[in-house]
């Protein structure tokens, strides 16, 4: 059932979901079809319908057995880490969403005026982030508006992100060519300067202080205090204020039988979403994975403290502590890509409890040089 609000917008009366407490945005930042008058029905652009042809085919191999894992990496039974336990003190390898994310700068806060901003938390940068920047970006200047701090403020425990900080902008990059040849940019509110906020004081605060000419949201967007807005008010606040508002339906997961149903919630109804690639990485379905993201996942291991490594002919070794951002599975997985600057590898990649150990055949490969001359290190899972 659908209602046609002043605006000339159709939202999807769907959309009533738990509340949680605080500012309690609650998303579908997976959006598939775009239901807004005010953006053209048709797009220059690849959309999701066409999202299976530019995926590329992976697949995991995982090992249960430590015979087999001791035949393909025969040097990994004598190494051990100095400090198994301990994380790197590096600015990008800490998982608290507070230090992994920038604060906002009196600079940054006119760099968005007159942008069109897409709301969620994009903590995947999948297929349905993406189509939300697509969208933004038929009607403006694209941006992702997100909240950072939210795990201070509620207390839940760190975690590792699913796209590292410092590899985000290659992923955003990377739209552009869905996004009419134009990358999104980021832009960030401290959760905790708005959580308090009403929906009318935060449509107010996009209108009055950042100056947005439109947003963009799933259908089943909620935001304000304790979640007291639907994408309904959304539509009707920004019309008050004078901003275009482009509600979209949710690009949903192919793969509707793939997710545990121990997973699901109230906000769970098929779409595609983090919760979705968090799992996918859990149970090493690569494929999968990448059918989430539109992208092959691409691990970061810091090279900050290079005497922690250990090379031996062909192989590596590093501290699994070093990765920057949510590694799939434990396990051997035989096709993958070692990036090391702007070159490319064919490498075989073992994870462990402790460490990550990659091993490539390739000529022109010196283990040694790659993680003295280069910061980071990109590991990719791939067919």
């Amino acid at each position: 059932m659908c209602e046609t609000m002043s605006c000339g917008c159709r939202i999807s009366q769907h959309l009533k979901l738990k509340e949680c407490e605080g500012f309690g945005i609650q998303f579908s930042s997976s959006p598939k079809f775009l239901i807004s008058s005010y953006i053209k029905p048709q797009l220059s652009q690849p959309t999701t319908n066409t999202i299976g042809k530019l995926l590329a085919k992976t697949s995991s191999f995982a090992f249960s057995s430590s015979s087999s894992i001791a035949t393909s990496f025969p040097f990994i039974s004598c190494l051990q880490s100095k400090f198994p336990r301990e994380v790197p003190i590096l600015e990008d390898s800490s998982f608290s969403q507070k230090d992994d994310d920038s604060e906002i700068s009196s600079e940054g806060l006119s760099s968005i005026a007159g942008g069109i901003v897409a709301l969620g938390k994009f903590d995947a940068l999948h297929i349905g982030h993406r189509e939300l920047a697509i969208q933004a970006s038929e009607a403006g200047a694209p941006f992702l508006l997100s909240f950072v701090g939210m795990a201070e403020v509620f207390g839940w425990p760190p975690r590792a992100p699913i796209v590292a900080k410092c590899d985000r902008h290659r992923v955003l990059s990377s739209w552009a060519p869905f996004c009419n040849n134009v990358p999104p940019q980021e832009f960030l509110i401290d959760f905790a300067s708005v959580r308090h906020l009403t929906p009318q004081q935060f449509v107010e605060k996009l209108s009055k202080e950042l100056g947005v000419r439109g947003v963009v949201a799933g259908e089943n967007y909620r935001f304000g205090y304790k979640a007291a807005g639907d994408a309904s008010e959304l539509v009707r606040l920004c019309d008050k204020y004078g901003i275009h508002a482009y509600i979209i339906n949710s690009v949903m997961d192919k793969n509707q039988d793939t997710i545990n149903p121990a997973l699901r919630d109230k906000k769970e109804r098929g779409q595609v979403s983090s919760t979705r690639v968090r799992y996918a990485l859990s149970k090493g379905e690569i494929n999968y994975v990448s059918e989430l993201l539109g992208r092959q996942h691409r691990l970061i291991l810091s090279a900050g403290r290079k005497e922690e490594f250990v090379s031996v002919e062909n192989r590596l070794s590093a501290p699994r502590a070093y990765l920057l951002n949510l590694p799939p599975k434990d396990g051997l997985y035989g096709h993958c890509s070692l990036i090391v600057g702007d070159r490319q590898f064919s490498c075989r990649v073992l994870i462990d409890s402790a460490h990550i150990h990659i091993e490539s055949d390739e000529k022109g490969l010196c283990f040694s040089d790659a993680y003295n001359n280069h910061r980071f290190l990109g590991i990719e899972f791939r067919s």
